[in-house]
């Protein structure tokens, strides 16, 4: 509020220039009791109420129990009308009602939405309400009218919801102030990781991934057992998230640091097969996908990119899941690659998608928004439990004594039957009664009620001996529960034993993979198949490659085809067989050496001359190519053996030329006049022969030849005249 009040009258304008006078209206004096504020620290204040009520009361889940309000006040609504696990169904219109009516003044269909996502299998990890009906699918289908559904609690939902009437959490008024609901559940298992969580508030929003429960709650045991325990200690436990529709999900180390910090990246990817069939067709079988993605949605996009022509490779796709699973089946041509159409699949559709982690959640008693990491989640929960099981057992303690406090007036009586008997036959009002066993035996109120209510049966010999039986173990049970209260360690023994029971009731196998190392993205490699090509290359320098199955096996006389059409006095000069993804060196005759992917050199047909050179990789003036050397990933060679036009040869190591530039690298020194003709792999132990124009000849071993730098000149293999 401004300490200014607002002045009562607007002060005469003076006209300047050409500017008409304004005439101003006086600002009515403020009536008795209204008090001047400025409108910008109004809004401002307004804003915020609004924005923490969203943040709060809507769309942020409380770390203790993992729920929105939505979600909790579902919860509470069916454990009202009684909907447990082992009861009946009943229209879901009904439980609707009691929410929006009782705890949730909004929408009937945000209500109903909410109760709907919590029983999809495709949603949630861990379902919280048990569907009949029709709840929607995976497909993007609606889920029918809440007048049509029926629902309950699934078995898991009452871990969330057991001892709420042991004074274990604290209720609060209603919107309407004419009931009480829950602020928080007692919740046995930490919700908020095993389901995640989606929200948007005001200026901030959450999601968290669900997980497995048997990992969660090992690492719940491992932060009682060690409370320093590290976000790395507990990721030994916790593999990653465990999506609801499983699939695949990649790099530890981008876990570590959204584990760590409460906001990083993942990649999910849907799980692939590839199938052959008898005809030798290949198919692409997609039988579990990403997270939250519409599997609807993500066949029509593939049939749209085949349309589109920008999926070359398939011929039919078609959807054949059923109530057993799911099965997406992809046709492929019959030249087409499986492996090369999955990653294509991968870049342009949600085959491929990012989970984004934002772990923000309300903390300090459902307060306040913080962004939390994993060690900070699994803290709050068992902070929760520890007050939850302290409560718990102070309201059973309370219980243990009020009940032996009766008993042991009944022992009394019991002791003292005639004399109590006499007491009260001499009194003349019950009042009466009660007042002289309060002041003859020192008796509490309640004890004395007890005695004047006491069956004849009591007396009986068997009837007694229950009564000190029953005191005797409420003694003992009142020792047990103050011995757990005065030693912390106890209480987590039993937050431990719990958990450990839960885990027994509940675990299941995890759905999704995890994949330790993570993806670089997509290189042109992943969308090229790899399969056999044959590279030729002409004296004049035009290089292309081909399918082999372009030269088909021929029968006896026959005439063969043309392989390459060339210039006239051109020839073929240089022919290798390789891979698509294999490397390729280039050799020319000043000495330098260029690297390029077989894929990368154009592809012709068989009649093509094919493209120059010079066009693919960056040769001088003057430099034409004078070998070719082919490495593929199995091959042997531990060197290159060169041999330029005077006789000089050189040995250098073949890792020396795992790193070639774009422009090129020096293979060898030449001297003036000098060109490097030959270039071939070499194991360490091979022969060496040279011939020379004139029919002269040299064998020698190649370990007479010492390994060089990329750099040097080389040594003399053959002298010449």
């Amino acid at each position: 509020m401004s300490d200014t009040p607002i002045e009562n009258t607007i002060p005469d304008s003076q006209p300047e220039n050409n500017i008409e006078a304004v005439e101003t209206t006086p600002v009515q004096p403020l009536e008795k009791g209204m008090i001047p504020y400025n409108i910008t620290d109004f809004m401002e204040k307004s804003y915020l109420t609004y924005a923490m009520s969203v943040i709060v009361s809507r769309a942020l889940p409380d770390v203790r129990d993992g729920l929105k309000p939505v979600h909790r006040r579902i919860m509470y609504a069916m454990l009202k009308l009684g909907l447990r696990s082992n009861t009946s169904f009943k229209k879901s219109a009904r439980i609707v009602g009691d929410v929006i009516g009782k705890y949730h003044p909004h929408g009937d269909s945000s209500v109903y939405e909410a109760m709907v996502r919590l029983a999809q299998d495709f949603s949630v990890r861990y379902m919280l309400v048990d569907g009949q009906g029709n709840f929607g699918s995976i497909d993007g289908d609606s889920a029918a009218a809440y007048r049509y559904t029926e629902a309950r609690m699934k078995r898991i939902s009452e871990e969330l919801i057991g001892d709420l009437d042991k004074d274990t959490i604290d209720f609060r008024d209603n919107f309407d102030g004419s009931l009480q609901e829950p602020s928080v559940l007692p919740a046995k298992v930490p919700n908020l990781l095993l389901n995640g969580i989606t929200g948007i508030a005001v200026g901030m929003a959450t999601n968290i991934p669900p997980h497995h429960l048997g990992e969660v709650v090992d690492a719940c045991q491992a932060m009682l057992a060690n409370k320093d325990v590290t976000v790395e200690d507990l990721m030994e436990h916790i593999q990653g998230p465990d999506f609801p529709t499983g699939g695949v999900v990649y790099d530890r180390k981008a876990m570590l640091e959204a584990y760590s910090t409460g906001r990083g990246r993942v990649v999910m990817r849907a799980k692939t097969e590839i199938e052959e069939d008898k005809k030798g067709r290949y198919h692409i079988i997609i039988t579990e996908i990403p997270y939250q993605v519409c599997k609807a949605n993500l066949v029509k996009k593939i049939a749209d990119l085949v349309i589109d022509k920008k999926l070359m490779g398939i011929s039919d796709i078609r959807d054949e899941s059923n109530r057993k699973g799911m099965r997406v089946v992809i046709d492929l041509k019959k030249d087409a690659f499986p492996k090369k159409i999955i990653n294509q699949l991968f870049s342009m559709t949600e085959l491929q998608k990012s989970f984004n982690y934002n772990m923000v959640a309300l903390v300090d008693r459902g307060t306040q928004p913080k962004l939390l990491n994993l060690q900070q989640l699994i803290h709050y929960f068992l902070e929760h439990r520890f007050e939850v099981v302290t409560r718990r057992t102070e309201f059973e303690l309370k219980i243990a004594q009020a009940r032996e406090h009766i008993l042991q007036g009944l022992k009394i009586a019991l002791d003292n039957i005639d004399e109590i008997i006499a007491l009260i036959r001499g009194s003349k009002t019950k009042e009466d009664a009660k007042a002289g066993l309060m002041t003859t035996y020192k008796l509490s109120d309640l004890q004395a009620q007890a005695i004047l209510d006491m069956r004849l049966q009591t007396l009986a010999g068997l009837e007694r001996q229950k009564i000190e039986d029953e005191l005797l173990e409420k003694l003992a049970l009142i020792a047990e529960f103050e011995g757990i209260l005065a030693d912390p360690a106890k209480i987590r023994e039993i937050i431990s034993t719990e958990l450990t029971e839960v885990k027994e009731r509940y675990n299941d196998a995890r759905r999704t993979e995890v994949v330790p190392y993570g993806l670089t993205g997509f290189s042109e490699e992943d969308f090229v198949a790899n399969e056999a090509t044959v590279i030729t290359m002409t004296q004049a320098g035009y290089i292309k490659r081909v399918a082999p199955d372009t030269y088909r096996a021929q029968k006896r006389g026959g005439k063969g085809v043309v392989g390459m059409k060339t210039k006239e006095e051109d020839n073929i000069a240089r022919m290798l067989i390789t891979n698509t993804h294999d490397d390729i060196l280039f050799f020319t005759n000043a000495g330098r050496v260029f690297k390029l992917r077989a894929y990368e050199i154009p592809e012709g047909s068989r009649t093509t001359k094919g493209v120059a050179v010079v066009n693919i990789i960056q040769l001088e003036a003057d430099e034409k190519v004078t070998a070719m050397l082919s490495l593929g990933k199995d091959n042997a060679y531990k060197y290159l053996f060169m041999a330029t036009s005077h006789g000089t040869v050189k040995k250098t190591k073949l890792e020396d030329f795992s790193n070639v530039r774009r422009s090129g690298l020096i293979a060898i020194k030449l001297k003036p006049g000098e060109s490097l003709n030959w270039v071939e792999g070499t194991i360490g132990e091979d022969s060496i022969s040279m011939v020379t124009e004139q029919g002269m000849a040299i064998h020698f071993s190649e370990e007479d030849v010492r390994s060089m730098g990329r750099t040097a000149s080389g040594v003399r293999g053959i002298r010449l005249k």
